[in-house]
């Protein structure tokens, strides 16, 4: 099946994962997806992920969800750049969610990086998601 925005299908499997108290969710494995995952469990926001084995010919990526005290570590996660209207920011311009408190993840020259990361290392580029 062809998507048209993988990376926000995977967001939307964490968002409804959380909401069903799932422990783990699946997605299709892409190296995007990855670093996205990546920038999430170094932040804190899901325990990790692993590969899978999803029972057909394609790679898939079993994300381990995180709770605290009974609620989801994710309370929003949401697509800020989609196929249709690309966002785009310089190092300066970078948004800041909930002043501080949440992340943007930034796809730049320098990799898939959280919003701070991306400050300190003076790379700005494509606002892919925010997320508290």
């Amino acid at each position: 099946m062809s998507l048209t925005d993988p990376l926000g299908d995977m967001l939307t499997r964490i968002r409804n994962g959380q909401q069903a108290r799932k422990d783990s969710v699946l997605t299709p494995a892409s190296k995007l997806r990855a670093r996205v995952l990546d920038v999430l469990q170094r932040e804190g926001y899901i325990r990790g992920y692993s590969d899978a084995d999803s029972g057909n010919a394609q790679a898939a990526l079993r994300i381990d969800l995180k709770y605290f005290e009974g609620q989801p570590a994710i309370q929003h996660i949401a697509r800020i750049s989609k196929p249709g209207r690309r966002v785009y920011s310089g190092a300066n311009d970078l948004p800041r969610i909930r002043n501080g408190l949440g992340i943007a993840i930034v796809s730049t020259p320098k990799g898939v990086l959280s919003d701070a990361e991306a400050r300190e290392q003076n790379a700005g580029g494509e606002v892919l998601c925010q997320v508290f």
